[in-house]
């Protein structure tokens, strides 16, 4: 619902910032020990999460960050306050890095995260890695856009594939188009 919130800050604390965007003040929750500004402008990219008893905005420095932590919320038995505890215990390149690398033990060193989750976490993000990492790798490289072949997985799980197969057919469709054109990469997807 809302992408970023532009504005002058107007309250900070550990894990909040109250942020004056002209003449409305929104509470944005952020990573405990995140580098915020107390006074001055501030861009947060932002998620939205809404609760039957409440909604509450999420905020963070960079794409990058807020795209992590909605995958973080994708893992099953992970929610806003864990996915936050993680991306302040571990910055997003060294989340990918624990995920390539399968490291458990790197995830349970996060405050609120044990061994189950740990795993859980390892399990779910593991075929997202790749594309969290800002597509970083050889394979993937940043030229890619992320973001079109998440929007191209969806596409394929939003009319049946599993998100598996989604991904598996996106990828190999990746190789032989330009994944800008998101349309172009659907359409060879399906054909593949």
């Amino acid at each position: 619902m809302y992408d970023f919130l532009d504005g002058e800050v107007a309250g900070r604390s550990a894990a909040r910032v109250v942020l004056d965007v002209r003449g409305v003040g929104y509470e944005v929750l952020v990573p405990p020990g995140a580098s915020f500004p107390s006074s001055g402008r501030l861009r947060l990219w932002t998620h939205l999460v809404v609760r039957e008893d409440s909604h509450s905005l999420y905020g963070f420095r960079d794409e990058a960050t807020r795209d992590m932590f909605r995958a973080l919320l994708g893992v099953t038995g992970v929610g806003p306050k864990v996915a936050l505890a993680v991306l302040s215990g571990l910055s997003s390149d060294e989340l990918v890095a624990a995920v390539v690398a399968g490291d458990a033990k790197r995830l349970t060193k996060v405050k609120g995260v044990g061994q189950k989750t740990a795993e859980q976490i390892l399990l779910d993000l593991r075929g997202k890695a790749a594309m969290l990492s800002g597509g970083g790798s050889a394979q993937a490289p940043a030229a890619r856009g992320p973001a079109q072949l998440e929007d191209a997985v969806t596409a394929l799980i939003s009319i049946g594939y599993s998100e598996k197969d989604a991904r598996k057919q996106v990828e190999r469709a990746s190789k032989t188009v330009d994944p800008a054109n998101l349309e172009l990469l659907v359409r060879t997807a399906l054909q593949g």
